[in-house]
């Protein structure tokens, strides 16, 4: 095919980092950044993109050892990080075999990242966290998917981050865990997305960013209602409307037990009840219960520890 007929066909189109920019949200050139860097096509592609801002990047990646030959891949990061001149930084972290691997192992991984590493997520894996979220019954926090604050690339669809690599002549780095089906999020990629496409004839990928983006805006809204509420005041728990105590209990919740995934609306109005009288304690799952005394209420493991602050 000749340049002019290359050029008019976008299948062909040459992907430039340049091509991709305008819709990333790095921070301003000069800034130092980490970046979590797998050797997949998204963190590959969010290194590049990450040096082409002008950032000043470090390359982190984390080796689970859960598959043979695992070095290889760190290596594959450290070859990527040389040749678009950034730094690398190894780290290595130990996942005890048993249930809900992939949710520990993932929990491992951002906490050896830091809270501040930016993450190679795009639109699609936003979509995906949005229905991910829809089937686990979230609340307005839940379906604001995930924070873009350290997502630069959530703009940008899987596919281009692809394009960028091959473009760019790199390999980016399979993981065979991502075929894997007993993993419900490779259900919703491979099974659910194509099939809520084909029933509603348009690519829901767009349409559902909007929704978590929508969904975001009620949370940061309900943050601020919430914040002058005592979650330990029974009076003042119960005087707040139902929407903002709930996302007080919700709070309190992930800051005293560290679990992401709060209580279910049934558990939320079990705590509502006891914090109107109607109920001296309550299970409110996870092996914690909520009391009530002189007023107060407190959150309580099963081991018989005691969050009231």
């Amino acid at each position: 095919m000749d340049g002019a007929h290359r050029a008019a066909d976008p299948r062909c189109r040459i992907v430039t980092p340049g091509d991709l920019l305008g819709r990333c949200t790095f921070p301003p050139p000069g800034r130092s950044v980490r970046c979590g860097v797998s050797g997949g096509a998204d963190s590959s592609a969010l290194l590049i993109l990450a040096v082409a801002a002008d950032c000043d990047v470090t390359a982190v990646h984390v080796d689970h050892g859960l598959r043979p030959g695992s070095q290889d891949e760190s290596q594959l990061v450290q070859d990527l990080a040389d040749r678009f001149g950034a730094r690398f930084e190894p780290r290595q972290v130990d996942i005890a075999p048993g249930p809900n691997l992939e949710a520990r192992a993932r929990a491992a991984r951002l906490a050896a990242l830091g809270p501040d590493a930016l993450l190679g997520h795009t639109a699609d894996d936003q979509a995906e966290t949005l229905m991910l979220a829809l089937l686990r019954g979230a609340g307005p926090a839940g379906l604001a998917g995930a924070d873009p604050r350290r997502r630069p690339l959530l703009a940008l669809r899987r596919a281009e981050t692809r394009e960028l690599c091959d473009a760019l002549g790199v390999t980016p780095f399979e993981d065979p865990s991502n075929e894997d089906d007993s993993f419900r999020r490779n259900r919703v990629r491979h099974d659910l997305m194509p099939l809520l496409d084909e029933i509603s004839a348009r690519d829901l990928v767009p349409v559902l960013c909007r929704m978590a983006a929508l969904h975001a805006e009620v949370a940061d809204l309900l943050d601020n209602l919430a914040t002058p509420c005592d979650p330990t005041s029974a009076v003042d728990l119960a005087a707040q409307p139902r929407p903002v105590a709930a996302h007080v209990i919700r709070g309190w919740w992930r800051r005293e037990t560290g679990s992401t995934h709060p209580p279910d609306g049934a558990a939320v109005d079990r705590v509502l009840a006891v914090a109107r009288g109607e109920a001296t304690a309550c299970e409110i799952g996870g092996g914690w219960r909520v009391s009530r005394s002189g007023g107060r209420l407190r959150l309580v493991a099963s081991t018989g520890s005691v969050a009231d602050r």
